[in-house]
């Protein structure tokens, strides 16, 4: 089968019937077209792919701080709209990626670390100012691009603050005097934030802030808790791409919400109120990262409340609990997910 009739395929068998307006599908990358590196890379053609299918289903690809600002000045996104991130600034995202985005014409927020800027695989600062130039948004990722949640031995609480804010501050204030701008956008290197490293970035200046966890980014999102969806390994294709494309916000409150540092239960319990009125809760379902399941039960004196824990133990340094459920009325599927991290593993 030809590539052209698979994609053809693709689009009759995907499209939903219904896009809301007010949400955002993300996606984060890192390297392209480098099979050295499999878990965090795509191939070329994958990719072309990718852009492809967002062209042939109208979808309106945003900068990053697009999608911030209408999020924080209450202004609607475009129906079917999508954001294209990239994170660590490989070489690859300028010999494997430019050229295709410049060939669909779409814009991407690629998020560079500082410390690597210049080194074996990365782009250099030349790259860097030649990218701006062609209108890609450059946001912060750190200096050393640490494990932000990792104290150092006999860190006190205020000193480990300390030690990130000022790595934090060097990288923006790096990217201000390579590239003449201050970034507005942050993004969590590995993934990882707490309660009070979010509060830390907030009181940077930025306006916005990208996680690693997978979801639909909605009007009620936390502009510094932002989702998206991975795109390297066994994600890295267009299946994937086409299925999460496809998926609404399912917005959820935490019940007394801790933040995704797992104490000293494990599994952790995660109690949450569906707060969408168009899903099938009847179908909800839970997905653990490495488990075959976990325990759901609904609490019988709230209606849309849950309590969800995994069946064993989280393994690795992070996990996630992942909920999806069918919209009543045949809109698609809703997906919610939270990120638990051991920050001493």
């Amino acid at each position: 089968m030809s590539r052209i009739v698979f994609l053809c395929l693709f689009l009759v068998l995907t499209v939903s019937s219904g896009f809301a307006d007010g949400q955002a599908n993300v996606f984060v990358y890192h390297r392209f077209g480098d099979s050295r590196f499999p878990s965090t890379n795509i191939p070329l053609n994958v990719f072309a792919d990718q852009l492809e299918l967002l062209k042939q289903k109208n979808y309106t690809v945003l900068a990053l701080g697009d999608i911030v600002t209408r999020l924080r000045e209450g202004r609607a996104l475009p129906s079917r709209c999508a954001a294209i991130t990239v994170d660590d600034a490989y070489r690859t995202f300028l010999t494997g990626a430019m050229p295709l985005l410049r060939r669909y014409g779409y814009p991407a927020t690629l998020f560079v670390s500082t410390g690597s800027v210049g080194g074996e695989n990365y782009l250099s600062w030349d790259d860097l100012r030649a990218l701006v130039e062609q209108g890609v948004e450059i946001g912060n990722h750190s200096a050393s691009h640490p494990y932000l949640l990792t104290r150092q031995r006999g860190e006190t609480a205020g000193a480990w603050l300390d030690r990130i804010r000022l790595d934090i501050q060097q990288a923006s204030q790096t990217i201000q005097h390579e590239l003449g701008r201050t970034p507005l956008l942050f993004a969590y290197p590995y993934g990882e934030y707490s309660p009070e490293i979010v509060e830390l970035v907030r009181e940077s200046g930025f306006s916005g802030a990208a996680a690693q966890f997978s979801g639909v980014v909605s009007a009620a999102a936390d502009p510094f808790v932002l989702p998206r969806f991975p795109m390297g390994g066994n994600y890295a294709t267009l299946a994937e791409f086409s299925e999460k494309l496809a998926m609404h916000p399912l917005d959820v409150q935490i019940i007394d919400d801790k933040g995704p540092v797992v104490g000293k239960d494990n599994p952790p319990e995660l109690v949450v109120d569906i707060l969408n009125r168009d899903v099938d809760l009847a179908q909800l379902r839970c997905f653990v990262q490495g488990q075959q399941g976990c325990f759901m039960v609904a609490d019988p004196s709230v209606p849309g409340r849950f309590r969800v824990r995994a069946q064993q133990p989280l393994d690795g340094r992070r996990s996630r609990y992942t909920l999806t459920a069918p919209g009543s009325k045949g809109q698609g599927w809703f997906w919610f997910s939270r990120l638990w991290i051991f920050p001493d593993r």
